[in-house]
């Protein structure tokens, strides 16, 4: 709706428009008004004033009385009732012969009175806040962990395999295969990797899941003694642990995966022993620009984009007319993000905090 004064400069302009020589549909075009329109604002020379706004509406003749209403929310606070949704309700009232309103009248009338309200002793749903952002940029600053089922030979019975990876390299750091989850297990395997890697006392970050193993006191109390910075995702939130989540589909879904389940805890051992060789040593990996994980961590990853831009650039002198644009970057990948926030309006990732 345009306000009346709205209405009188926009008829002013086209009265101007119009008095030089404009058509009056090339003046109402100019401001997106259509004759039928500025026709209708005129009449007897004179600019009329929108009357929808105070025109008088007869009452819906369904609409709910007060009486009823005020039924409606006497019988929803009752004691039967309080902790049951309308849904509920209305088929309860139902079977003892009694009917006010539909459902949808009762979610309305609840919700204008204000007491459309989790109920129930359940907690409403809340808002999860979202895991801080870190940012790695060198080997040992931010790892990630899960554990993944294997299957065993036994019907219903798994092995549980615990994985460290630093994203930054997407090395695997340290892994253990056991026939339980326990934060014990996972403690003595944190342990050994920052020794090995000689990550202890540096900040180190170690992002995971909520599970129990992750936030057993035990796990906790040996992440304080190593100086390692806990962080978790949002509980059923997977895309918050990506790294770990993407490299238990690297591993199951290899080809090398065995196709029957495995026969012995050992065998399980030795299957990943395998695997993770392979995955540090010899795999390619995309994020990383096709360097193997334990090169990057060693910090050759540089030199061996440089050698292989060189091929590049000799394969592209000696057959210019095979390569139809530039050879494609060879930089490496500077920093890797977990968690990253939203890019702001320059396309800058900002973080809570950077590790």
């Amino acid at each position: 709706m345009i306000h009346l004064s709205d209405r009188r400069h926009c008829i002013e302009l086209i009265h101007e428009a119009m008095a030089v020589g404009a058509a009056l549909s090339q003046a109402c075009s100019m401001l997106e008004v259509h004759p039928k329109t500025y026709r209708r604002w005129i009449k007897n020379g004179f600019v009329q004033e929108d009357k929808r706004p105070n025109a008088k509406r007869p009452e819906p003749s369904n609409k709910l009385t007060i009486e009823e209403r005020e039924l409606i929310v006497g019988t929803c606070n009752e004691d039967q009732y309080k902790a049951l949704p309308p849904s509920q309700i209305v088929p309860k009232l139902a079977d003892l012969g009694v009917y006010i309103a539909s459902e949808s009248s009762f979610y309305r009338v609840l919700k204008a009175e204000n007491q459309w309200q989790h109920r129930g002793k359940a907690l409403a749903p809340q808002k999860r806040r979202r895991p801080n952002s870190y940012l790695a940029s060198r080997p040992n600053e931010v790892w990630s962990w899960d554990i993944t089922y294997l299957k065993s030979n036994m019907a219903g019975w798994f092995y549980r395999l615990y994985m460290l990876l630093d994203i930054y390299s997407r090395k695997i750091v340290g892994w253990e295969v056991h026939e339980t989850e326990s934060a014990e297990f996972a403690a003595a395997l944190i342990n050994r990797a920052c020794l090995a890697e000689g990550a202890c006392r540096t900040e180190l970050v170690l992002h995971s899941d909520n599970g129990g193993p992750m936030k057993g006191a035990t796990m906790l109390a040996k992440l304080q003694w190593l100086g390692v910075v806990p962080s978790f995702s949002r509980p059923s939130v997977s895309n918050d642990n990506p790294y770990s989540e993407s490299l238990f589909k690297t591993l199951k879904y290899t080809p090398v995966y065995p196709e029957k389940p495995f026969a012995s805890l050992q065998a399980a051992r030795d299957w990943v022993h395998t695997f993770v060789h392979w995955y540090n040593e010899e795999h390619r990996h995309s994020g990383i620009q096709f360097v193997t994980p334990a090169a990057r961590h060693r910090s050759e990853d540089a030199d061996i984009l440089a050698a292989r831009k060189d091929v590049y650039t000799a394969a592209k002198a000696k057959n210019p007319e095979r390569w139809s644009k530039d050879i494609k970057c060879l930089k490496p990948v500077e920093g890797v993000w977990l968690n990253p926030d939203k890019v702001d309006q320059k396309g800058e990732k900002t973080a809570e905090k950077v590790a």
